[in-house]
């Protein structure tokens, strides 16, 4: 299979701008190469866990901002997609953040994972879970292993709202209890309830792949369907979809963007239990407000309200 690696050039000041270029467009997978980063560490550290040497060679300035996606007939949609907003972050009166130019380079898929699973290391989060890549070895730490294979195509779990919404689940996942996960992806979030003592995960994401790559992570932990069930569709436009997903859920899950929870939050109520918890993020700066309202519109009382880098994450609770 081709995989197109996608670099845009920028700088240190508007690396994470850029990287919300790919996010924005449902591209996840995202790294960051900036020496600057490196210079900044070293001052404080010198107890690396893991460096790719060649970014040493790029001490000039220029920062690179990476993803991948397949080499189908869609992929030059997206392209030109990535160039007309990197360009549009880069001419963002009085904001430098530096060239915006998009280049890209095709790969083999064995090139891909040789180029992608580099920067894939295990990364704890919250106070109970470690998120494992399926080709690492589990740290000694006393932590839950979450081990996972993306499958190329779905987040890692580094992404600062996929931690949140883990370290949620630490306080309300539990034994006997069962949730939905609304935009499941690779499966982490569920995964991770499992993990924390749930008794079943419902997964859906409006991905066709979503199934076969949760279904797998779930049984790189350890649980079977029984356990952890997941389907593809559009929750908001199919109502027969959400009808067959039912009701009764003591978890709801949705780590998806402003767009999609806003009108989401008026069907949450509905999958829950009384008392049933929502937890909620892929919330920009700039959108929480929007997104608080909507879901106290639906009924709920927030109960905690996080924030991570630019990013924010709602708890609440269904009267």
């Amino acid at each position: 299979m081709q995989w197109i690696e996608i670099t845009i050039h920028t700088n240190t000041n508007g690396a994470d701008a850029m990287a919300d270029v790919f996010f924005s467009l449902g591209i996840a997978g995202v790294s960051i190469e900036d020496a600057a980063d490196i210079a900044l560490y070293q001052r404080e550290s010198n107890d690396w866990d893991y460096i790719d040497e060649s970014i040493f060679a790029n001490r000039g300035g220029d920062v690179r901002v990476k993803a991948y996606i397949q080499d189908e007939p869609h992929a030059p949609a997206i392209l030109e997609a990535v160039r007309q907003k990197a360009a549009a972050v880069a001419s963002t009166p009085g904001f430098d953040a530096g060239p915006g130019t998009v280049e890209t380079q095709s790969l083999q898929e064995e090139d891909w994972s040789e180029n992608w699973k580099q920067y894939y290391k295990p990364l704890p989060i919250g106070k109970k879970l470690v998120v494992v890549p399926a080709w690492e070895e589990q740290p000694a730490d006393g932590r839950v292993a979450l081990r996972l294979d993306p499958g190329l195509i779905f987040g890692t779990g580094s992404h600062a709202t996929t931690r949140m919404c883990l370290a949620a689940l630490e306080q309300y996942a539990g034994p006997g209890k069962t949730a939905l996960d609304l935009g499941c992806g690779s499966g982490i979030l569920g995964i991770g309830a499992l993990l924390l003592g749930c008794a079943h995960v419902t997964g859906c994401d409006i991905d066709p792949k979503a199934p076969e790559v949760a279904a797998g992570n779930a049984a790189l932990n350890g649980f079977a369907g029984d356990r952890f069930t997941v389907c593809a569709g559009d929750i908001l436009a199919d109502a027969g979809l959400r009808r067959d997903l039912g009701t009764g859920y003591d978890l709801v899950l949705a780590n998806i963007v402003s767009d999609v929870i806003i009108p989401l939050a008026a069907h949450a109520p509905a999958f829950l239990a009384p008392g049933g918890t929502f937890i909620c993020s892929g919330i920009i700066d700039g959108r929480e407000d929007e997104v608080r309202a909507a879901i106290e519109r639906a009924g709920f009382t927030v109960t905690a309200h996080d924030s991570l880098e630019e990013w924010h994450c709602f708890t609440a609770t269904l009267a």
